[in-house]
Order: structure tokens, then sequence, then C-alpha cells
């Protein structure tokens, strides 16, 4: 037994020589290459929601590095690590590609999970990486002299809550028509679903609306409690702040106990096709907050159907999944990202990007409504402007609702009462800032 333990472990030692010597002679592999690090999550609970999102990246990413030649002529190199939408693998993955790969250098980390985002705050601030998470992460973080590495973009949950208000105003008449109201918040019981509480309680105390909150624990497969809740205390509209599962779960339950679809509006990652189908005729009429606009007939879509899928080069196995929501939302993640890299290439030239010089960039972040016809996302993308102390650029999202077959824009771009919070918010982060002994950032401005 001894001899044969001697005989393995000496194997092993051979087999782990071979191997630094095969990683050794594929070191700088990618050199002159930019690393894309996508945490991916194609298993568990939110595997629907992800997998189309990862497609629209990654078939963006092929579009420009085979077509355009790059980014500037700087392709860009994927690493896929999946998360399985935990934090415990998402650090993980992010330990391993935050230094770069094999040559390629990390200039910025696009977030897929909002979670992440805000455990994660110290530790990018530490690491220096800058962190993106779009339409999601922690809302404080706007204030770029607190958060100098994290970039909520597009979007967030309280400006939302304020375009959900003005939408639900307009139907009845008019802001004043909100005294008296029950409008109840059925919310994900996580960080993410819990966002909303303090905004909302804003409003209903600026409106005189009747601000009830309902949570529903993980991952939501039983909500049949809370809809006879709202049902039993009359409540005229409802904000559906679910995720995955709990989606369809919640709009079946609604139609089950009465409650009309065409008066509950979902949050931002609750009104996707994988979210709807599933619950079948009960989805008819009903209303979401989005920020990615369904459908093929963007220009850009058209050019992805052309020289990436119809070549064979797409992700996406399910192709009637090509411009649903969450595809659309993986092709705007990377559009952004891309032009981040423009921005910087601008300023240091056409190489891969540094953490450091990727945070520049993204802090002269300006995507305008002439750039977005350019790259044919008229419709697709809102205009984005980013600066070193506004981390979040013009939020903007359209109310639109489900037919049965397709989702109908009921809105335009709204951009919501965002001076409303802008004490408050900026108010946190200045308490993160005390909490945690941070100096004030002199953010650069050149």
């Amino acid at each position: 037994m001894t001899r044969f333990r001697k005989t393995l472990a000496l194997f092993g030692a051979l087999l782990l020589g071979s191997t630094s010597l095969a990683i050794s002679a594929r070191a700088g592999e990618h050199d002159g290459q930019q690393l894309y690090p996508l945490l991916s999550y194609r298993t568990g609970p939110y595997a629907s929601s992800g997998i189309p999102q990862w497609a629209g990246i990654r078939d963006y990413i092929t579009y420009v590095n085979d077509v355009q030649g790059g980014v500037d002529g700087v392709k860009i190199f994927v690493q896929e690590c999946e998360t399985a939408y935990t934090l415990e693998r998402g650090f993980e993955c992010y330990e391993r590609y935050k230094n770069g790969y094999d040559g390629a250098p990390v200039a910025i980390l696009m977030g897929t999970s909002s979670g992440f985002d805000v455990a994660a705050s110290e530790k990018i601030r530490a690491d220096k990486v800058p962190l993106v998470t779009n339409a999601g992460g922690r809302e404080d973080a706007v204030d770029g002299s607190v958060f100098p590495y994290q970039f909520p973009l597009l979007f967030d949950y309280w400006t939302e809550s304020s375009i959900v208000i003005d939408y639900i105003a307009k139907q009845l008449g008019g802001y004043d028509k909100l005294k008296g109201q029950k409008i109840a918040t059925v919310y994900h019981d996580s960080g993410y679903g819990r966002d909303t509480i303090e905004p909302l309680a804003t409003l209903a105390k600026k409106y005189g609306f009747e601000d009830i909150e309902i949570p529903v624990p993980h991952p939501g497969e039983q909500q049949q409690a809370q809809w006879q809740q709202i049902k039993q205390q009359g409540v005229d509209w409802v904000f559906f702040r679910a995720w995955g599962v709990m989606t369809p779960v919640g709009i079946k339950t609604a139609a089950r106990v009465g409650f009309p679809a065409d008066h509950i509006i979902g949050d931002i990652w609750s009104g996707s096709e994988e979210d709807v189908r599933p619950a079948g005729a009960a989805a008819k009429g009903y209303l979401a907050v989005s920020v990615f606009p369904s459908g093929t007939d963007f220009k850009i879509s058209q050019t992805l159907k052309k020289d990436v899928i119809d070549g064979g080069k797409g992700d996406l196995k399910d192709q009637s999944k090509f411009g649903s929501v969450y595809y659309n939302a993986g092709l705007v993640t990377a559009i952004i990202y891309t032009e981040a890299l423009r921005a910087g290439h601008k300023k240091f030239g056409n190489h891969p990007l540094t953490s450091e010089q990727g945070q520049w960039a993204l802090e002269h972040l300006d995507i305008t409504p002439q750039r977005i016809a350019e790259l044919g996302a008229t419709g697709l993308l809102s205009p984005l402007q980013v600066t070193p102390t506004d981390h979040e650029g013009n939020p903007a999202a359209k109310i639109v609702q489900w037919d049965g077959k397709d989702w109908q824009a009921k809105t335009d771009w709204l951009n919501g009462d965002r001076a409303l919070f802008h004490d408050a918010i900026y108010a946190k982060a200045a308490a993160y800032a005390k909490e945690k002994n941070l100096a004030p950032r002199e953010a650069s401005t050149n």
C-alpha cells in the first residue's frame, strides 16, 4: 500500500508538472486581446433568464470580432465562468479572472447579479476593478465620488418605482387621483426585492396612496397567501418585483384569485417572454417596465441575423429566443461594453485597456442618440451619459404590455422623478462613506 501511494504521488507530481508546462507554454496566447469575463448562470433556478443574455452578449462580440475586426482593431476574448447565480461561485469566478487571463487584461467587469454587485463593493474597491451592473446593483453607487469602481448604468429601482407610480397616475387621470388608491408591491424577499421599499414610502407620502408591501420567499413557487391578501384588502394595482419562476407563478395565482393582469406591473426582471409564456392565457394584458425592448426589427438585430446567426456562429440554441427581452438585454450589455472600450481607446490608444483605463472610459462614456443610430440600436438603447460623479447616466424605461404573443410598447422612454430621490440616494452614499471611513475622491474630469 505504501509503495502504491508513493507511485501515485510520483504520478501526480509528474502530471502536475506536465500541466504546469502546458499552461506555461500557453501563457500569453491572448496577448493583444481584451478579456471579457462572463460570469454566467446557465444552471440553477434563473438559467432561463441567463442563457438568452449570454447569447446576446456573445453574438454581438462575435460580430465585432469577426466582421469589424475587433473594437478599433482590438479583439475581445470571452472567458465564461459558471456561477449558478450564487455569490460563492461568483466570487470564485471573479478571483480567477480579475487580473486577466493568458495575456488578455480585464478593463471592465460586466456584472450579472445585483447581489454580487452589493457584496463585492469593498473587494472591487481594493482591487480597483470597475464593475458595471446594467439596470441593477446598489442605487447609492450612482455617487461616483464614493463608489469609484461601481457603475449601476441605465436604470435603478428607485427610478423604476416613480415610473410605475407615474404610469398608474396617468391611467387614473392625474396624480391627484392617486390619493386613497391601494398599491401593493409583491416582492422577491431579497436585497433586490426590498430595494423599492424606501422610495415607495416616499412616493406614498407625497401622493397619498396606501403603500402595501408583501414579501414572497425565494424562489416564489408558493404565492396563494399573498394574492389572497391582495384580493381581501381590495388592492387596486400591484407592482410585481419578481424574479425567475416567481413571475409566472404569481401571474397564474393572480388569475386564480380574480386579480386582473392589466393592473399588475412587473419589474424589469419580471417582463420577459420567459416570464409570461409559462403563465399562458393568464398573462394576457400583463404590464411590465422595460429597459431592454424586445423585437428583431432593430437594424443591429438584422445585422446579427445575417452576419452571425445565419452563418452558424450564434450562441443561441433556441432560435425562438432571438430578439427576446433577455437576448436584447445581453445585446445592450455588449454594446455598452464595446462603446466604453472605444471611449478608452480615444484617450489611451487602440490597445487592450487596463482596469484603471477602463474606469476612466466608463466615467467618460457618452452614447448619444446619433451614435445609437449609427449602431443600428435606435429604440433598443436609451441615450447614456456617465460622469465621474454620476455613475448611472440617464435612467429610462418603457412600459410594455403582453398581448398573448408579443410585447407591445405602451409608452416611449420614461425618465421618472429622479430628482425626488437625488438627495436620499446621495445621503445613503455619504453614510456608507462615513461608515467605511472613506475619504472623498477627487474624480478626474479630463
